[in-house]
């Protein structure tokens, strides 16, 4: 078992080149390799593993098959952290004996484990050493299937493999301000559980107490995936205004509000920069 240290962006596909384009023009970057990923979600009839928060494949790269099992874990200064389990397979289907010992293990009759949705993409590497850190970026660009439905995938994740954890956000602020992003909280198998029909998050706002800086980043993420308007009030988001204004971003709170407040989706305003470059300013503690 390992801990992953991810943050995950959302980009337009238009957009992923000139993403790619900047930053192998930027100093220590270098293009590591191309790879086209095909990966099958496994779950209950019922959706077990995904009411525990727990995700559940077998990825296909080349001529490899690989066994994941991956927690929801926590949110963290704009990063995703996370436990994950990976077993290399000598075929392609699950090796059952790998998951007594992980969270599945005692909590889901793994017999009724079959496929229920597809992401499938390729993948560009980027590698960025930057004294000692590493971070790998991976530039996804695909889709994801469940039975006859289908939705786009393209995102932008920066991973720590070694070093600073907050370089993470750092190069993610700084590619905001070249193209638009979206800081996303829903993971490629909550996409998944929501087109198959086993994951109908709701977005509303609290209406008794202020959201917190990670309430309204769900929030946000939420309205993104199903496409619903948020209601915006603004006791609601006093707190969000409060850190804008420490942050030196109240004008992009201001413009971000009014959108949310006329009713604009998620989706209508991910085309401008001013969305991303405000939730990675407030994401970090």
């Amino acid at each position: 078992m390992t801990l992953e240290l991810e943050i995950k962006l959302s980009v337009a596909k238009p957009d992923l080149d000139r993403a790619v384009d900047w930053l192998l023009s930027q100093p220590n970057t270098r293009e590591s390799e191309t790879l086209q990923l095909g990966n099958t979600y496994y779950d209950t009839p019922d959706g077990d593993l995904n009411s525990q928060k727990i995700a559940l494949r077998i990825r296909k790269a080349g001529g490899k098959h690989i066994q994941t099992l991956k927690t929801r874990g926590e949110f963290v200064d704009g990063a995703h952290r996370r436990q994950e389990w990976e077993w290399p397979l000598i075929g392609t289907t699950l090796n059952m004996g790998l998951l007594a010992d992980t969270p599945v293990g005692q909590n889901v009759n793994l017999a009724e484990l079959k496929p229920v949705f597809e992401t499938n993409f390729q993948r560009r590497v980027v590698m960025i050493e930057q004294g000692e850190s590493l971070i790998e970026v991976a530039i996804d660009s695909g889709e994801i299937v469940a039975g006859e439905q289908s939705r786009p995938l393209s995102e932008i994740e920066f991973e720590l493999k070694a070093g600073d954890a907050s370089l993470l956000l750092a190069w993610a602020r700084r590619l905001a301000d070249e193209v638009p992003v979206f800081l996303n909280l829903v993971s490629k198998a909550e996409q998944g559980y929501h087109l198959a029909g086993l994951y109908q998050p709701v977005p509303q706002a609290v209406s008794d107490a202020e959201l917190s800086v990670n309430e309204f980043l769900f929030l946000l993420s939420v309205s993104w995936l199903t496409g619903q308007p948020i209601p915006a009030d603004g006791d609601d988001f006093a707190a969000i205004g409060r850190m804008a204004g420490e942050r030196g971003v109240q004008d992009l709170y201001q413009r971000v509000f009014r959108a949310l407040a006329e009713g604009d989706t998620i989706g209508d305003m991910i085309t401008s920069k001013e969305l991303g470059q405000l939730q990675l300013a407030i994401a970090a503690s």
